[in-house]
C-alpha cells in the first residue's frame, strides 16, 4: 500500500493576499487597541519586559506591533514532531503547507465495534484506541482521543500518555491538565528516550495547551504553556472561537479573534524560552444560530480552518488544525459527508497537523471504533486529492499511446504495472464487487464491514512498545503510573 503524508497542499485557498494582509492588519490592531486580557501576573511582566503596555487593575495587555512581530518570529517555522520506529518512516515534519492528519482529543465517550450506544470511555480506550491507530496506514499520529473518566484527576496525564506510549510507535499529542502531570510525562518521556537531550532532540511526544477565546490568556493554560515552554517540549497553542458567540457571527471576525488567540499563547512560550517549537493552533467553528450549540461538522469550520492555514502559512508558522469531525449520533451518510468534506477543505490549503480528522461522533463527544476505520479510507482518499496528478514525460505516456495506438488496450503494458499501485488510491474499507458477489459475501455496508476491521485488530494479542525493562523502570519512578 502507498502511504501518503506529509504531501504539500495549498491549492485551495479561501482567502486572496488582499485578504491576508487585511486580517493582519485588523490582527496588529486588536493587540495594539484593544490588548488581551492576561490573568497571570508573572505572564504580565514578561510582556511588560518585552514592551507592551499593561494595565495591572484590568489585567489588560496592549502589545505595539513591532513587539508582535519580534516574538512570533522568533518561533521556528518548521518542528519536526517524531516517532518512535528506527526509520523515522512516523516522523511529521509540520510547517509551510506539508499535510498530515491523525485524531483528536479528547472525547468523554466511546461507542464500541459494531454499538449504536455510547459509554463513558476509560484508560482501556485509550490502549486499544493506540492499537488501532498503530495498525491504520493512512493516520499519522495518535493525539490522545479520550479521556480515563475513571481516574482520579491527578493521575490522567500521566496515564494516558504512557498508555499510548506503551501501544503505538506513532507521535502522541495530548492536552495537559495539570503542572505535575506535565512534568511528569516529560519525565517518562526523557526515560523512554534515553534522557532529556535525546528526548529534545527527537521529540516523540507533544502537548497541547489553550488560549481562551476571546482574547484572554488565563492563569491556569498559561501556567502549564510556561511549564512546556520550558521543557523545550513542542507545544500546541489553539483558540477555539465560535462565530456568533465568542466570536463576531462573520467568518471573516473569527478568523481575525482566531489568529489574536493562537499568536498571544506563540508570544507567550517565546518570553518563557526564545526558539521553543509551538505550533499555532486553531479549533475555530461555529454556533448554532438556534441553539448557540458547538457545532463540528459544520461546513465553517472547514473554512475557517483552511483560512487559519493560509494565515499560519503567512507568519512562517507550524499549524495545527482543526477537521474531519460530525455532529451526527451514529456511523451514517451525515458522519460520512461531513467528516470527507472538511478533511478535504483544511488538506487542500495545506492544514499541516490536521486532528479530529478521524473517529469522532456527536459534537466531539464521543469516540467511535468503527469511525477509526472508515476516516482512515477517508484520509487515504483525501491525501490522494492532495497530491493532485503528477505530469512528466513519463506519465503522459505519449510514446506508449503512440505503440498501443487506436483500439488498443494498455492493461498488459508495463508502464500500467509500474503506476498502477502509486497512481490510484485502493481503499481497504469500500466495496467494489457487483451486486451478486456482494450479495453472496453478506451485502454489509460500510459501517459493517469497518466493525469487523476493528474487531480484528483488537482481536490480536497486543503488542507493546516499550521494552520491558524500561516499562519496570517507569513502574517504580511514578507509582500512580499504570500502563495496562
Amino acid at each position: 500500500m502507498t502511504i501518503r503524508k506529509g504531501l504539500r497542499g495549498g491549492s485551495y485557498r479561501p482567502l486572496s493576499d488582499k485578504d491576508i494582509t487585511k486580517i493582519h492588519e485588523t490582527v496588529l490592531r486588536t493587540f495594539d487597541e484593544v490588548g488581551i486580557e492576561v490573568r497571570r501576573d508573572e505572564v504580565r511582566d514578561l510582556f511588560r519586559s518585552a514592551g507592551a503596555s499593561v494595565d495591572d487593575d484590568r489585567a489588560i495587555v496592549k502589545i505595539p506591533p513591532r513587539v508582535v512581530e519580534k516574538l512570533i518570529g522568533q518561533a521556528p517555522a518548521t518542528v519536526t514532531l517524531c516517532g518512535r520506529d528506527n526509520e523515522c518512516t512516523h516522523d511529521c515534519v509540520i510547517g509551510e503547507n506539508r499535510v498530515y492528519m491523525g485524531t483528536g482529543g479528547t472525547a468523554l465517550n466511546v461507542q464500541e465495534p459494531g454499538s449504536n450506544e455510547a459509554r463513558r470511555s476509560t484508560l482501556n480506550d485509550i490502549k486499544d484506541m493506540a492499537r488501532l491507530v498503530d495498525a491504520l496506514d493512512n493516520i499519522h499520529f495518535y493525539m490522545l482521543n479520550v479521556y480515563p473518566n475513571e481516574l482520579p484527576g491527578d493521575d490522567v496525564d500521566i496515564n494516558r500518555f504512557g498508555t499510548a506510549l506503551q501501544y503505538t510507535e506513532k507521535h502522541i499529542m495530548g492536552g495537559v491538565y495539570t503542572v505535575k502531570g506535565v512534568n511528569d510525562v516529560i519525565a517518562m518521556a526523557e526515560i523512554i528516550a534515553g534522557g532529556r537531550d535525546k528526548l529534545v532532540s527527537r521529540p516523540f511526544i507533544s502537548m497541547v495547551t489553550c488560549v481562551v477565546s476571546p482574547l484572554r490568556l488565563d492563569s491556569h493554560y498559561s501556567q502549564l504553556t510556561m511549564e512546556v515552554a520550558k521543557h523545550r517540549i513542542p507545544v500546541v497553542v489553539p483558540s477555539e472561537p465560535l462565530s456568533a458567540a465568542t466570536a463576531p457571527v462573520t467568518l471573516a471576525g473569527t478568523l481575525a479573534i482566531q489568529t489574536v488567540d493562537t499568536l498571544a499563547g506563540v508570544m507567550l512560550a517565546q518570553l518563557v524560552t526564545p526558539g521553543t517549537p509551538v505550533i499555532y493552533g486553531s479549533v475555530a467553528s461555529v454556533a448554532d444560530l438556534a441553539t448557540l450549540k458547538y457545532l463540528s461538522g459544520a461546513v465553517e469550520m472547514g473554512l475557517l480552518n483552511a483560512g487559519g492555514a493560509q494565515m499560519a502559512q503567512f507568519y512562517h508558522l507550524p499549524f495545527y488544525a482543526t477537521a474531519g469531525m460530525s455532529d451526527s449520533k451514529v456511523n451514517d451518510s451525515q458522519a460520512g459527508y461531513e467528516t470527507a468534506l472538511t478533511n478535504l477543505l483544511v488538506a487542500l490549503a495545506g492544514g499541516n497537523f490536521i486532528h479530529d480528522a478521524a473517529g469522532f461522533l456527536e459534537f466531539c463527544m464521543t469516540a467511535s471504533y468503527d469511525k477509526l476505520v472508515i476516516d482512515n479510507d477517508i484520509i487515504g482518499m483525501t491525501m490522494r486529492a492532495v497530491e493532485g496528478i503528477t505530469v512528466s514525460d513519463d506519465t503522459l505516456a505519449f510514446d506508449l499511446i503512440k505503440k498501443v495506438g487506436p483500439g488498443g488496450s494498455f492493461i498488459s503494458e508495463a508502464h500500467t504495472r509500474r503506476h498502477m499501485r502509486r497512481e490510484q488510491y485502493i481503499s481497504s474499507l469500500a466495496d467494489r464487487e457487483d451486486r451478486e458477489s456482494w450479495e453472496r459475501t453478506g451485502a454489509r455496508d460500510t459501517r459493517q464491514r469497518a466493525t469487523e476491521k476493528a474487531q480484528s485488530i483488537l482481536g490480536e494479542t497486543p503488542r507493546p512498545v516499550i521494552p520491558a525493562d524500561v516499562a519496570a523502570r517507569l513502574k517504580s519512578s511514578f507509582s500512580n503510573l499504570i500502563l495496562p
